[in-house]
């Protein structure tokens, strides 16, 4: 079994997202997505503290420190593209018109509870952002997340028990080793990395899995 690295992962999560969505990348791994977005696609990407129309990353040497996204990460705008007050940010943000936002996670439960700003551990540091606005406000809600902790326990549960950012909100879990739908029927398996079986998934997670795509014979 070979692993998806964090490009390959990134590559996979915009090979889903249409032409015209207006689409949150979330602090960390999420922003990864933008330098995979297909050239003929139009595709507009949001970030929380007011711009819109941000393209890929900038090439070594030619970031330009004033335009940052949330993460305050160097970003470039593409033409057309603008920059607006916060607070018209997360209107935007919670009045639904971002169509998919794109968050990493402490856990992920299989009816879609997402947990992500806090693993309730003392002396950790909670840093909620606006990923609560988020989660809730967009059509889809997206993870991007490596399956398993360094620990080696499944960040896919039954039940999280981290405290929770929202509930019921992801449709789709996207990480290093396969590719979930979560929802009120459970999770399911879309995608997996070649040379892993089923029963081996099931074993990992340790969580019930549907088979939502055409395993071979």
């Amino acid at each position: 079994m070979e692993r998806l690295n964090r490009h390959q992962m990134a590559a996979r999560v915009a090979k889903d997202i249409p032409e015209g969505a207006y689409v949150n990348l979330g602090i960390g791994l999420p922003t990864i997505v933008a330098n995979y977005l297909p050239v003929d696609r139009d595709i507009f990407l949001q970030s929380e503290n007011g711009l819109l129309g941000m393209g890929p990353a900038p090439a070594p040497g030619e970031e330009d420190w004033e335009l940052i996204n949330a993460g305050k990460q160097a970003v470039t705008l593409l033409t057309g593209g603008c920059y607006f007050h916060h607070a018209d940010s997360f209107a935007m943000m919670r009045a639904g018109h971002i169509d998919i936002c794109v968050l990493g996670a402490f856990q992920v439960s299989v009816n879609g509870d997402l947990a992500n700003w806090h693993t309730g551990e003392p002396g950790a540091i909670p840093a909620v952002g606006g990923a609560m606005d988020l989660a809730i406000g967009a059509k889809q809600t997206f993870v991007m997340m490596e399956l398993l902790t360094k620990q080696g326990e499944s960040k896919l549960v039954e039940a999280c028990h981290y405290p929770l950012t929202g509930l019921g909100c992801v449709s789709r879990v996207y990480t290093d080793i396969a590719v979930f739908d979560v929802g009120p029927s459970g999770a399911g398996v879309l995608e997996m990395v070649e040379g892993l079986a089923i029963e081996d998934l099931r074993k990992l997670t340790g969580v019930p899995l549907r088979e939502s795509m055409a395993l071979p014979a």
